[in-house]
């Protein structure tokens, strides 16, 4: 589309959309026959126009970029691809429990024209083709859906992460987090934490969405978790490399068992063996293991899924190896206080008396970074800490470490005080013994967070990287982008709850949340609640982990 006809078509668009919202008219309904489960308000006075000099027409200023897809596909199902498609593996639970239940269609691609326009209506990314389609596992259930771009082309969206060029984008749609703002302020934070280790986590912003010209809403517009050289960066294996000599990026995973064989293994936790939970007060006599112990026992498997492209049995084996025998070098450290070592060829353990303990972990995890989750997910309280969306690598391709590195943290909308996890924003949470609370009553526990926290020098280790956060002012900086954020952005979030309504009115929603966020009924009162959860999270860590 050239450049004078593409403008004229945006500005028709944001006469249409976001004027009537900002004065009041609500889209209760879209071209998809989805809508906002609140009720449309009286309309109030139209909204101020300001004129474009590019393209002559009268256009409105927005508070955040707007982000158009335009499907190329046209006609009633148009925007099935948004509005339909649910993660198979949860229509399957979900079906298990409900008679009658409609299976809908998995998720989906569909290609689409994407733009984007800055506040100011300038063109930032002109009709570029991509293929999108709903992301996530329980909250494809939700009306407003998450969802992954697929560029044809590489591009860089709003200068993240430095202004790398990718394929690949999600946008995140936040609905269970009334505040929006959970997400982006952890990976603020996490940002700041990993950096001075060249480690990864993703850029964030905000932007508003249009589908097919209809006003979709606020989302968090963010990095997809790849391996590629500007995000996850070990080595990539050729299509046809079957060797062992490449790059593994894994995710501690309760969802493991819905991947192909390839791309998943049971993890044994040297056996399920016990560990003491850290609550900062020695753990008392409590001991916990993170695997069930019988075929009784409610506790729920979680295994690793490989998350790279690999394309052996060879490439698995070897990963499925390194992996358990990496955390009995650890347990054997912590617990045994033993050394064991790999064989030159990575397949066997052999007992290492030439090396400390602690030399022995040195040789085979990336410590610093093992640091660095853990104090990202004791600081958010990450709800999903013993579930999944924990990631971790290793690279074996030529000049890599062949350390299990942790880092790319990733999913908070259900931490930071959201779900009942730290409700107050006190408590040893990421190291401890975790409820679950989304289904059968158990407790479980994060291994790979657990198992060092009694060693001394990892300890110090964890004090003299919250110490060198909070001096800098890592944790004040995020305060504050919350604050302007929530001050700056407040009419499009208003917007957003028109559109979508208020998720906590939502009674699925609301009774996975705390008392104290369910309570909350706008986004502001929600992003305050959040700043206060904050404050107080930050307080009480910084009076145990401060040197």
């Amino acid at each position: 589309m050239p450049h004078s006809a593409f403008s004229l078509n945006l500005n028709r668009v944001l006469r249409r959309t976001v004027p009537l919202l900002l004065a009041g008219c609500l889209l209760t309904g879209c071209a998809s026959g989805s809508s906002g489960s609140s009720a449309p308000e009286e309309r109030r006075d139209s909204a101020e126009t300001v004129s474009s000099e590019t393209s002559g027409q009268s256009v409105v200023p927005t508070v955040l970029p707007v982000l158009s897809l335009q499907t190329k596909k046209q006609g009633a199902d148009a925007l099935d691809f948004f509005t339909k498609p649910v993660a198979p593996h949860v229509a399957k639970m979900i079906a298990s429990w409900t008679p009658g239940y409609k299976m809908p269609p998995a998720p989906y691609y569909e290609t689409c024209n994407v733009t984007l326009t800055d506040t100011d209506q300038k063109v930032l990314l002109n009709a570029a083709e991509a293929d999108v389609k709903v992301r996530g596992n329980w909250t494809t259930t939700y009306d407003k859906k998450s969802l992954r771009i697929k560029f044809a082309e590489k591009q860089n969206l709003l200068g993240l992460n430095d202004g790398a060029e990718m394929k690949n984008w999600v946008l995140l749609s936040e609905f269970k987090d009334l505040s929006m703002q959970r997400s982006k302020t952890a990976l603020q934070m996490a940002r700041e934490i990993l950096e001075p280790d060249g480690l990864y986590a993703a850029d964030a912003a905000f932007v508003e969405l249009a589908i097919n010209g209809e006003y979709y809403g606020v989302y968090l517009l963010t990095e997809y978790q790849q391996v590629n050289a500007n995000r996850i960066s070990i080595t990539e294996p050729e299509p046809d490399q079957t060797g062992t000599d490449i790059g593994y990026f894994l995710e501690f995973d309760g969802y493991y068992y819905n991947e192909d064989p390839l791309h998943q293994f049971y993890a044994d936790y040297a056996d399920n063996a016990p560990l003491k939970p850290f609550d900062g007060e020695g753990g008392g006599d409590r001991t916990i293991c993170c695997q069930p112990k019988n075929d009784h026992d409610p506790v729920i498997d979680v295994g690793i899924t490989v998350k790279s492209e690999i394309n052996s049995q060879e490439q698995h084996d070897f990963i499925e190896n390194y992996v358990n025998s990496v955390y009995r070098i650890l347990y054997a450290a912590a617990y045994d206080h033993k050394a064991y070592r790999f064989d030159e060829n990575y397949a066997e353990l052999i007992e290492a008396p030439e090396l400390t303990p602690q030399q022995a972990v040195e040789a085979v995890v990336d410590t610093q970074s093992l640091a660095d989750a853990y104090l990202v997910a004791e600081l958010t309280c990450d709800a999903d800490i013993y579930w999944s969306s924990f990631y971790m690598d290793v690279d074996f391709g030529e000049g890599g470490s062949r350390k299990l590195t942790f880092e790319a943290p990733w999913d908070f909308d259900s931490g930071l005080g959201n779900k009942a996890r730290c409700t107050d924003g006190t408590g040893f949470y990421a190291a401890n013994i975790v409820p679950e609370v989304n289904g059968v009553a158990y407790e479980t526990i994060n291994p790979w967070l657990a198992v060092l926290m009694y060693e001394d020098w990892f300890q110090a280790l964890i004090r003299e990287k919250w110490t060198a956060a909070y001096d800098d002012g890592v944790f004040t900086r995020a305060l504050q982008s919350l604050q302007a954020d929530t001050e700056n952005y407040q009419e499009a979030f208003v917007r957003n709850d028109k559109r979508w309504g208020v998720s906590t009115n939502d009674h699925g929603i609301a009774k996975e949340l705390s008392q104290p966020s369910a309570k909350c009924k706008t986004q502001k009162a929600a992003s305050e609640r959040l700043g206060d959860w904050l404050e107080t999270r930050i307080r009480f860590l910084n009076d145990y982990w401060h040197e």
